[in-house]
């Protein structure tokens, strides 16, 4: 399922989208948290990206890890020491990006009227501030592994 695409690796066409999307929602998510009167024009861009980005990483994680298996299962030496080092990153990171994503629904849910109070709003914000610099630094450290894997230094 996650081999080809129009008989193209599908890894590198895949990996876009959690490449892009998980620093977009890493940077709402966190202006969300931290300056309460934009969510009025955040939440839906919140809501909507929240369940994408896990899936989007959890695509690229499959499609690597098919990518490996039929073209780079023999690779030895720096190449197969920057794939090893490359596909490490990627269960930290789609824990980072499912942790972001039910957060940031959290802080969407508990800031919408004053039924949880603010304490608990104050804490789902850090909570949710916190896992979207953890997704950020990891989606940062994969993106570059990758490419450091396929074009080298």
């Amino acid at each position: 399922m996650f081999d080809e695409v129009l008989g193209l690796p599908a890894h590198p066409l895949i990996v876009h989208a959690a490449v892009v999307l998980t620093p977009l929602l890493s940077v709402l998510a966190v202006v969300y948290a931290l300056a309460p009167r934009t969510r009025p024009a955040l939440t839906w861009a919140v809501v909507g990206l929240s369940p994408v980005v896990p899936v989007s990483v959890f695509a690229a994680r499959a499609s690597g890890a098919a990518l490996n298996e039929s073209r780079f299962s023999s690779a030895s030496g720096v190449l197969g020491e920057r794939i090893a080092v490359h596909a490490a990153l990627s269960t930290p990171l789609l824990i980072a990006a499912v942790g972001l994503g039910l957060a940031s629904l959290g802080l969407v849910h508990v800031s919408r009227g004053d039924r949880f109070g603010r304490p608990v709003e104050l804490a789902v914000s850090g909570l949710t501030v916190v896992l979207a610099v953890v997704a950020l630094y990891y989606v940062v450290r994969a993106g570059h592994t990758g490419a450091t894997a396929v074009w080298g230094s």
